[in-house]
């Protein structure tokens, strides 16, 4: 994968393929500690710890499509490319929590890509799930949450052009105003 945000998207899929009706995502950047962390929790379905042990593993997937499952195994490499890690935890019928952690400053930590539209054409295409977005820098924080966001449309959907359109700008201008690295 080319940037941290297709990597979001992949496990975000996962997500949703276990039936989270919330999905919250966290970026931490902090250029003092030289800390980059993302953090993807979900309300679904959960894994068993036996599982979890193996998911990292290529050749381990739930999926029956195929027998290859490639997005935590490429994150986790990605992660330990720049000195960080990848964990997880997850519980059947409460959900999980994929935590990366990479080393700020590393030339080998991927760039950001585009959030804003990863993010945006995540809840355009899941009007059903709740999605939080928040993302927090040494200057300040941003959040964007779905819920806030349809309260505000007053029943116009989030998967309209014109507001996939407004949202990703949105999102990209207040990113600007904490100054994300990316």
């Amino acid at each position: 994968m080319k940037d941290l945000s297709m990597h979001i998207l992949d496990i975000v899929q996962n997500s949703i393929t276990a039936d989270a009706k919330r999905i919250e995502v966290e970026i931490t950047e902090n250029v003092s500690s030289d800390i980059y962390r993302i953090v993807i929790s979900d309300d679904g379905k959960g894994m068993t710890a036996d599982f979890v042990e193996k998911v990292t593993d290529p050749y381990v997937t739930s999926r029956t499509t195929r027998k290859v499952g490639l997005g935590l195994p490429l994150l986790k490499q990605n992660a330990e490319r720049t000195g960080g890690n990848l964990a997880i935890t997850s519980e059947v019928g409460k959900g999980t929590v994929v935590k990366a952690e990479f080393r700020f400053g590393n030339i080998d930590r991927l760039p950001l890509g585009d959030i804003a539209g990863t993010i945006v054409l995540l809840a355009a295409a899941n009007l059903n799930i709740r999605f939080i977005y928040k993302h927090i820098t040494e200057k300040d924080k941003y959040c964007f949450d779905t819920k806030e966001v349809n309260e505000m449309l007053e029943g116009m959907p989030i998967s309209e052009p014109g507001v996939i359109r407004f949202l990703k700008e949105m999102i990209k201008e207040n990113l600007q105003e904490i100054n994300i690295a990316g």
